[in-house]
């Protein structure tokens, strides 16, 4: 668990204020899914946070991305913010780890979808990974999904 009490970040252009509040590990996770290369460029990165731990300013744009979650942005500049279930109400928020200037030096807790990774944006560090089919029969996942 980490110290300190509380992580603030924006985005590009400022108009997104998120607060997030420390009450869990945010270790960093890696997504390499179709939809997260498409929307990160290459690879998704992600801080796991409570809903009730965030809190978020400025007007956001929302993108119902599956049947079961949303991917947010900025409405001005277009930063990526987070992703986010939409099937249930204490939903937690995956933040971009970019964002938050003390993310810096925050470690890779996990890494999904391996078999899907860019050859190009390849993650080294001893953190467990787990390839399509692994990940898939134990959570939701989108159907279809394919290059």
């Amino acid at each position: 668990m980490d110290n300190q009490p509380i992580l603030n970040f924006h985005c590009l252009c400022g108009a997104i204020a998120v607060t997030l509040e420390n009450r869990h590990n945010r270790r960093i996770g890696a997504c390499r899914c179709r939809m997260s290369n498409q929307w990160s460029g290459g690879v998704f990165l992600s801080i796991d946070a409570q809903a009730d731990a965030v809190t978020v300013t400025g007007e956001v744009a929302r993108h119902p991305s599956s049947s079961f979650s949303e991917r947010a942005s900025c409405l001005r500049c277009g930063s990526s913010l987070w992703i986010r279930d939409t099937d249930r109400d204490d939903a937690r928020y995956e933040l971009m780890p970019g964002l938050f200037d003390e993310a810096r030096d925050r470690p890779l807790r996990s890494e999904i979808y391996i078999d899907r990774a860019l050859a190009s944006a390849r993650l080294v560090g001893d953190h467990p990974r787990n390839i399509r089919a692994d990940y898939e029969a134990g959570h939701l996942f989108v159907e279809g999904d394919n290059p």
